[in-house]
């Protein structure tokens, strides 16, 4: 079946382009075209804009279910639910934990991955454990260790596979020898919840981590005698940066920074959200730890933020609304950003002819209007 998407502007990876139609065939993106032929099946959206799909690399759960739960109707329930936040392609993200839970939450995803029927699950972000204590937000520090690829590998195999991240420390004991297997693999290694100084965070980058765990955030700050983990975001060459921009975990200034410094095509926006997403104020779970959600936030009972609400078409807005992003770049940082840095960018993050017809309709102001999956639109506000 051939329909016609019409819009005021189309946010293609190569280029933005004004008025016109964008060519969908049995769910697969074709051509831009600025004029179709009379009696068109058209789906006008005159006004409104067009832009990929998100990619969510960075999300604990939605509406009050939990990766972590290692429950199948869980991942489906989320799957569904991301579609009215814009995201058609995510990694479902661990915490710390167990061995064992790990290894159960990593085969219960590969089982469902190809079941979902909302937004896609493109593969698996493993935050931990190979953590250190200092900076370990609602990672549970009793399961925290050195990196071992027979763990690893332990779980991926569980996993079918799909692991595509795996986040660490530097400053853990035979990192470089990890990070250098697991890259070979061709799994992302990022860098977090962690007090490394810049000599180790850069010898974890050697090594090919590449990616920095939700920047600021769990990590020691910049010292202009020791300038530390973000002292390397900032710096060093070829790295992404996750970026939560709720107002909450990074001060527009602080996020404006970051922008400058490293580029728009370096920093993805990521929710870092957990099950409270989409759900009203009050008590949850957020792994192993009671958190209490409230004015926006989700804090420990010490206080500590833990995971966000954040939905990812609020992020976009909020970049532009605070002057760090065009609407152009925003849309780059929630899509084609994520996926690159996941290695993802295969199957998501563009609008490209061939492609699944992933894509999100906007308005003017950055206000999510509809979400298309496989050229079908599953959700309208």
């Amino acid at each position: 079946m051939r329909t016609f998407v019409l819009a005021d502007k189309f946010f293609f990876h190569s280029a933005t382009k004004g008025k016109g139609y964008l060519e969908i065939t049995d769910g697969i993106i074709g051509e831009y075209l600025t004029e179709v032929p009379q009696e068109s099946q058209v789906i006008d959206y005159s006004g409104k804009w067009i832009g990929p799909g998100l990619v969510d690399t960075h999300i604990h759960g939605y509406l009050n279910h939990d990766v972590m739960d290692n429950d199948a109707q869980g991942l489906h329930v989320m799957s569904e639910s991301l579609l009215s936040c814009g995201v058609t392609s995510f990694l479902p993200t661990t915490l710390t934990s167990s061995r064992e839970l790990l290894t159960a939450v990593a085969k219960t995803i590969g089982e469902v991955q190809k079941e979902v029927t909302g937004a896609k699950i493109e593969g698996i972000y493993f935050e931990g454990p190979f953590f250190t204590e200092e900076y370990k937000g609602a990672q549970n520090p009793s399961y925290f260790g050195d990196p071992s690829l027979e763990i690893f590998n332990e779980w991926q195999e569980a996993s079918g596979g799909i692991i595509k991240k795996i986040a660490l420390a530097p400053e853990r004991e035979g990192v470089e020898a990890f990070v250098e297997a697991v890259t070979q693999t061709g799994v992302v290694v990022a860098l977090g919840h962690s007090n490394a100084t810049l000599e180790e965070a850069t010898k974890a980058v050697e090594a090919g981590a590449s990616v920095f765990v939700h920047a600021f955030n769990g990590m020691r700050g910049l010292n202009h005698r020791e300038p530390g983990m973000v002292g390397a975001l900032m710096t060093l060459n070829d790295v992404f940066s996750e970026l939560i921009c709720d107002g909450h975990h990074v001060h527009p200034q602080a996020a404006k920074v970051l922008v400058e410094t490293a580029g728009h095509d370096h920093v993805a926006l990521i929710t870092d959200c957990m099950m409270a997403g989409g759900m009203p104020d009050g008590d949850y779970i957020l792994g192993e730890f009671p958190v209490i959600v409230k004015d926006g936030t989700v804090r420990m009972a010490e206080g500590n933020l833990a995971g966000s609400i954040l939905k990812l078409k609020e992020a976009i807005k909020n970049v532009v609304d605070w002057g760090l992003a065009t609407p152009e770049q925003a849309i780059l940082m929630a899509s084609y950003v994520p996926a690159v840095s996941c290695r993802i960018d295969d199957v998501c993050g563009v609008l490209k002819a061939g492609r699944a017809a992933d894509f999100i309709v906007l308005n003017p102001d950055m206000t999510l209007e509809a979400t298309f999956l496989d050229g079908v639109e599953r959700f309208h506000i």
